[in-house]
């Protein structure tokens, strides 16, 4: 894992230095996005060194499959197929946004609940948590039912645990001493 994102951090930190230059952070994001579900399909593992089909082929297929790409969206793929890199898509993708997010100071924010949460509850998390950070809040949502009830928000390293899991994780740690 690690090495993948080594790997993938150049990828990254160019496709974002040319998004910024053609103003195309959305687009490039969106295009990103799609091109890791991809490629981290079963299917397109096994493209990927398929002796009967030449790099050029590999990389119009996962291109094309990928939806309405921008010739510059086009030719990065090309590039990752020729240096055998399609496989850590995902990872590029990933690290793209952590860059995107830091250029337009935004947090990422993962929210795992025992339960659904309603569209309210999202928007009054959502507001609590830029209240608190001063920040624009981008909040991924999971569902846990490890977690019994509550929540857990993860904010970079930063955990917040309103869990009832947590809870009583933290009663038998007093309990104990």
């Amino acid at each position: 894992m690690a090495e993948s994102l080594t790997i993938a951090r150049p990828y990254a930190e160019a496709a974002f230095k040319l998004a910024c230059e053609l103003g195309a952070l959305p687009s490039w994001s969106d295009a990103l996005g799609r091109l890791a579900t991809v490629a981290s399909t079963r299917e397109a593992l096994e493209l990927v060194g398929n002796p009967r089909l030449t790099v050029a082929q590999v990389a119009s297929l996962v291109a094309d499959t990928a939806g309405q790409l921008t010739p510059e969206q086009r030719n990065f793929v090309q590039v990752l197929a020729d240096n055998e890199r399609l496989a850590v898509l995902p990872e590029i993708a990933g690290q793209f946004e952590a860059l995107r997010n830091a250029h337009e100071g935004v947090l990422d924010a993962q929210v795992s609940s025992a339960f659904p949460l309603s569209d309210a509850q999202l928007a009054e998390i959502t507001a609590t948590l830029q209240s608190k950070y001063g920040r624009q809040v981008k909040v991924g949502v999971s569902v846990d039912p490890d977690l019994i009830g509550g929540v857990s928000i993860r904010i970079g390293d930063e955990v917040l645990d309103a869990s009832v899991r947590g809870k009583l994780a933290q009663l038998a740690g007093a309990l104990k001493v």
